[in-house]
């Protein structure tokens, strides 16, 4: 493809030559002559002074050549779509494996993909184009649209629902036994049915080794558009709103309640019964047992406000010192008290 003609398709204004062939998209430092990388933060323009890329993705002209620079409003998501034209993950031939084992009152949609020894119970309904790789099992009575993309291992228990166009990585458990137990007068933990679902809106990815698990009763619910990384556990009856992003080894306890527009980076822990309310943004290993307000940055454990909190790990390895000063400073204070005439 000509770099003029990834300037079109993106939408991206061109300052260098357009007739320069591009094959594809790399890193900064890795790109060669005849591809594409991209420079989000212009604080980092020095790096690509040194890249060999034949152009570079960047909201403002670098203002050298080479590389040719296409200006964007939003270069690291012009670098996706550009990686999108230049790649595409294999997707298997449409067709039914011999292996896979499919109850006769399943109904699946037009121009499926199944995989070896997949298993799909009773009652289940999917939507057209579904891709769903070997050793995939979906219990009875799930309900999931159209073009669910469905990797090896992954699990989709009894009556939950997904949207459309749902990706489940390697290992997902949708809809695993929410944690649930009640002491009897023995002092035994006695299982509390999980009676609920979990529900799945459209557009949601969930990565390798995650597990969304059904509630006790009523449903746990993933809003439309949400992204969840991979070894993050919702635990059961949590509502998590719509196009939150939720990074690796996060946990929710049961009945976190997250908005719109969430992010909760990696290893943060929630201690549920909470609300962390929309556009609110929690910083790694962050721990939250309260409430987050709308549009508000936390960190630390327990989490506060995150100017707040820089400001206090800044001054945390300065407390011996400040101890040590204190210490001669009381010390002083009394040879003074000890030393001064007495008044009568």
């Amino acid at each position: 493809m000509k770099l003029g003609a990834l300037a079109g398709i993106l939408g991206c204004s061109l300052a260098g030559d357009p007739d320069v062939e591009i094959t594809g998209v790399a890193g900064v430092e890795q790109a060669g002559p005849t591809e594409v990388t991209f420079l989000a933060n212009p604080k980092y323009a020095a790096r690509a002074r040194h890249t060999r890329a034949a152009a570079i993705l960047v909201s403002e002209p670098l203002g050298q050549a080479p590389p040719a620079s296409l200006v964007s409003a939003n270069p690291y998501l012009d670098f996706a779509r550009a990686l999108a034209l230049f790649y595409q993950p294999p997707r298997p031939a449409a067709g039914i494996h011999p292996t896979a084992v499919i109850d006769p009152s399943a109904s699946i949609g037009a121009n499926a993909a199944i995989g070896a020894y997949t298993v799909i119970a009773e009652d289940v309904l999917i939507g057209a184009d579904a891709v769903i790789h070997p050793h995939v099992v979906i219990y009875r009575g799930a309900v999931i649209g159209e073009e669910f993309y469905a990797h090896s291992h992954a699990v989709v228990r009894e009556f939950c629902r997904l949207g459309n166009r749902v990706v489940l990585g390697n290992g997902v458990v949708v809809g695993g036994d929410g944690f649930g137990f009640a002491k009897d007068a023995e002092g035994r933990h006695i299982k509390i049915v999980q009676s609920g679902v979990t529900v799945i809106g459209d557009d949601v990815e969930i990565q390798s080794l995650s597990s969304i698990d059904r509630a006790t009763v009523g449903e746990t619910a993933v809003g439309e558009g949400t992204k969840i990384d991979s070894l993050v556990q919702v635990g059961h009856a949590c509502t998590v709103g719509r196009h939150n992003i939720i990074c690796a080894q996060t946990g929710l306890a049961g009945s976190s309640v997250l908005g719109d527009h969430v992010l909760l980076a990696g290893q943060v822990g929630v201690s549920g019964h909470l609300t962390i309310h929309d556009h609110a943004v929690v910083y790694a290993q962050s721990g939250i047992g309260g409430d987050v307000a709308a549009g508000t940055a936390v960190s630390g454990s327990p989490a506060f406000e995150a100017r707040e909190w820089l400001r206090a790990i800044t001054a945390f390895p300065k407390l011996p010192e400040i101890l040590k000063t204190m210490r001669q400073l009381e010390r002083r204070l009394r040879e003074i008290e000890q030393t001064a005439p007495k008044t009568p």
